[in-house]
């Protein structure tokens, strides 16, 4: 600690106690984020990805209507060029189907996006799927 005396500096020969109380503790908490990062490294087990679909909401744009999707990787993998299918089924007749490709989705985690459908698919099953991906 600098203790000013007559405009002149100089180091006190004890370090404050506050100082000691910081460092302690900054040693602890870098000691813990270093100890948990390397036990999910080491204890956490691969898992192929794993997808869930969900359909947020539709609503009509221009001359299409818009099904915002959210895929969900429930696995620790994390997937590339996700390919997602929607369909709208009536009975057993596929009406319409559209399809979009997720660039990422990271393992435990999920993405955003949408599906364009030219008939409102509101007033119809709807089933999302994912159709494949790729490894990164």
């Amino acid at each position: 600690m600098t203790v000013t005396s007559k405009n002149r500096h100089t180091e006190a020969s004890q370090p404050h106690w506050l100082e000691w109380v910081t460092g302690i503790i900054s040693a602890l908490l870098i000691l813990g984020m270093v100890g948990w990062i390397a036990g999910e490294a080491i204890l956490q087990e691969e898992t192929p990805p794993q997808f869930r679909a969900e359909v947020r909401n539709t609503t009509p744009v221009q001359d299409s209507f818009l099904m915002e999707v959210e895929i969900y990787n429930e696995g620790s993998a994390t997937a590339a060029a996700v390919e997602v299918r929607g369909e709208a089924i009536d009975g057993e007749d596929v009406l319409e189907a559209a399809e979009a490709t997720f660039d990422y989705i990271p393992g435990k985690s999920s993405a955003k996006g949408g599906l364009f459908f030219k008939e409102d698919p509101r007033g119809h099953t709807v089933e999302v799927r994912v159709i494949g991906f790729a490894d990164p």
